[in-house]
């Protein structure tokens, strides 16, 4: 979670540094990734409180895919005119470090802790939608 934050400051303090004009592609690119690091530690915190296998896997995946999303827009970010990159390199290398802590955490998950998923995504290993309804 404090890595979630800190990543969500990172954002913040980038998205200061970019015009505020919403019209052009830096505008928006500010917008989704502001979006998306507030996205982490709202699911983080969803994951924790939920304890059920299933749901935490699935705030998980929407926290790599917030994580991943960042990660491509701010390296992307001069393409578009912005001349910081020493900043987005940063919030980079800091999605990078929160990727080993992620995998940590995605471990410690109980599988068998579990509501049977429906949908078949998110079941732990050998559970198959329909069993146990």
């Amino acid at each position: 979670m404090q890595k979630a934050e800190e990543i969500y400051q990172l954002v913040e303090g980038l998205a200061t540094l970019i015009p505020e004009d919403e019209d052009d592609i830096l505008g928006a690119e500010r917008r989704f990734m502001r979006e998306d690091a507030m996205i982490i530690p709202a699911k983080i915190m969803g994951a924790e409180a939920a304890d059920i296998y299933d749901l935490r896997m699935e705030n998980a995946a929407i926290i790599r895919k917030a994580a991943r999303e960042i990660y491509v827009r701010a390296g992307s970010l001069d393409m578009y005119g912005f001349d910081q990159t020493e900043y987005a390199d940063l919030i980079r290398k800091e999605i990078d470090n929160f990727k080993l802590l992620f995998r940590e955490w995605v471990k410690s998950f109980d599988p068998w802790n579990y509501i049977v998923d429906d949908w078949g995504l998110f079941n732990p290993p050998g559970i198959e939608a329909g069993e146990d309804e």
